[in-house]
């Protein structure tokens, strides 16, 4: 896609809602191991994309790793709201072939990934993907791996594994993945979401008049 064709990523919250949604993620109303703004801006993305929804109590759970202590129900419907907001967003926006915006610039200059936002948008997304891995690698395990990738690599999640360490050693291959995150998201989303087109029956060729008859 050329940069005249790739439209602008589109916000999933405004900048307000960002901010409170982040502030309340870093007090101590919530588990220490709970998703910060950015790994659950990823983690909801990823929901957004996956092959079958979770209900949202148990992604909520995994989010916040328990329950946050909610001030009252005000808060509570607030937050969840907001979360649920950021998620259906992403389907949209996806849904018209737009691509998210990413709360981040889309550049490493020079750090590994994982000492990033970057890093953590996309551990965030893992998140969401090992919620149900089932589900992600039922149909083409192959396909889904390579769609993936990227986001393994680029989320420091799996740099242990021999295969991953040579790839995440390449610089300027991540520094390419970065700049496409936007447009890889969009291509799970129209891998897992967008059914292919069911071809058109062909119409049966009708044979001339007399085809086949013996010569008078």
């Amino acid at each position: 896609m050329s940069d005249a064709e790739t439209p602008l990523p589109q916000p999933l919250l405004e900048d307000a809602e960002l901010d409170l949604l982040d502030d309340f993620l870093d007090s101590e109303q919530v588990d220490v191991d709970a998703l910060d703004l950015i790994g659950a801006h990823g983690f909801l993305v990823a929901l957004a994309v996956a092959p079958r929804d979770t209900p949202a109590a148990a992604w909520v759970a995994e989010l916040f790793h328990g329950d946050p202590a909610f001030a009252d129900d005000a808060e509570r419907e607030t937050i969840l709201g907001l979360l649920e907001r950021l998620r259906h967003n992403a389907i949209e926006v996806l849904e018209a072939g737009g691509l998210p915006e990413l709360p981040f610039e889309l550049e490493l200059a020079g750090s590994a990934p994982q000492e990033t936002q970057i890093g953590d948008w996309c551990a965030g997304f893992m998140e969401g993907v090992f919620l149900d891995e089932a589900a992600w690698f039922a149909d083409d395990e192959e396909a889904a791996a390579t769609l993936l990738l990227p986001f393994m690599l680029l989320s420091g999640l799996f740099d242990d594994e021999p295969d991953m360490a040579e790839l995440a050693g390449d610089a300027t291959r991540l520094e390419g993945l970065v700049t496409q995150l936007p447009e890889l998201v969009l291509d799970l989303y129209l891998h897992y979401r967008v059914p292919p087109e069911t071809p058109k029956p062909r119409p049966r060729r009708k044979q001339p008049a007399g085809h086949g008859k013996g010569k008078r």
